[in-house]
């Protein structure tokens, strides 16, 4: 592992106990300019996640608390009236931090969950014609309740194709879950952890990501993979030239993490399911990781 994946990983990992692969991810998501959509249900350590990657890189934080009245002013700010001058002056809003967590993105309805679009897809935001950059980094996790939550807004596919990749914590296993409930406050463990990193660091990693090499023949394969999805019988929407490249580009950083310079088929076998699971639309009731799995394990590799 590359040292500041695993720098990050370490530190994280006392926050956020047994779960070593969602860190990774998480980590990968960050280092490719992504964002990352955490789906899970309440209590399992989805904020811990959040706070903890942005504390060991001393990065600004912010927690948006998604709910049914959420507007987006609430979001990206607005116009505010100055009574002295009667002038209106731009109040920004949360989205201008560096780590965002969107809690529940899901129970906030559609137009509060547009404002973020410009946001994730642009690294901007446009209020009344005028543009407003976001700082660099700017990474967003976001958190949805199980579709069968109550009070629930599903996803659009073009909020979920913002995300770059999309995990799920799970519950512990009963060693890891022992020590948490003995030490009952995990947040106290993010306030009390010292960065590992900086800005500086982080930024460096993304460029030597560039340097990561793929072959055209592992590309080649990303594309097949991407059009068998288009014409699966249990897919009825398939996978984007989008989706595509996110899977390559996490591909390449994950490669840096794993202190490599170059892809390999592993990096596609893993993160497949992260990286299109939230991508495909099924027709019925299949499990989206068990079709993926099903193409990929058809889908010859390259020589």
């Amino acid at each position: 592992m590359s040292p500041l994946a695993h720098q990050l990983a370490t530190a994280v990992g006392r926050c956020l106990r047994g779960k070593d692969d969602a860190i990774e991810l998480a980590i990968v998501a960050l280092l490719a300019s992504g964002h990352l959509l955490i789906e899970d249900h309440p209590g399992v350590g989805k904020t811990l996640l959040a706070k903890s990657l942005a504390k060991a890189l001393a990065l600004p934080f912010q927690r948006l608390q998604c709910t049914a009245d959420l507007l987006p002013s609430d979001v990206v700010g607005g116009l505010v009236l100055q009574p002295k001058t009667g002038e209106l002056t731009f109040r920004p809003g949360p989205v201008f931090t560096s780590v965002l967590l969107a809690d529940e993105l899901n129970r906030t309805p559609p137009r509060t969950q547009s404002a973020l679009l410009e946001c994730m897809a642009e690294r901007r935001v446009t209020i009344d014609r005028t543009t407003h950059p976001l700082p660099d980094p700017f990474f967003v996790v976001a958190t949805q309740n199980p579709g069968s939550a109550a009070g629930t807004y599903p996803l659009p596919e073009n909020q979920l194709d913002r995300f770059l990749l999309r995990v799920h914590l799970g519950h512990l296993d009963p060693e890891h879950e022992i020590e948490v409930v003995a030490r009952e406050d995990g947040h106290r463990a993010v306030d009390d952890l010292q960065p590992v990193a900086t800005r500086d660091d982080l930024l460096q990693a993304r460029a030597s990501i560039e340097r990561v090499r793929c072959t055209r023949e592992l590309v080649a394969f990303v594309v097949e993979l991407a059009n068998r999805t288009r014409s699966h019988g249990e897919i009825l929407q398939g996978v984007s030239t989008r989706g595509a490249q996110a899977l390559h580009r996490a591909c390449r950083t994950r490669a840096f993490v794993h202190g490599r310079d170059f892809v390999v088929p592993d990096d596609v076998h893993a993160l497949l399911v992260p990286a299109w699971g939230h991508r495909v639309l099924l027709r019925g009731g299949d499990d989206a990781e068990v079709v993926l799995q099903q193409i990929l394990a058809e889908t010859p590799l390259p020589e």
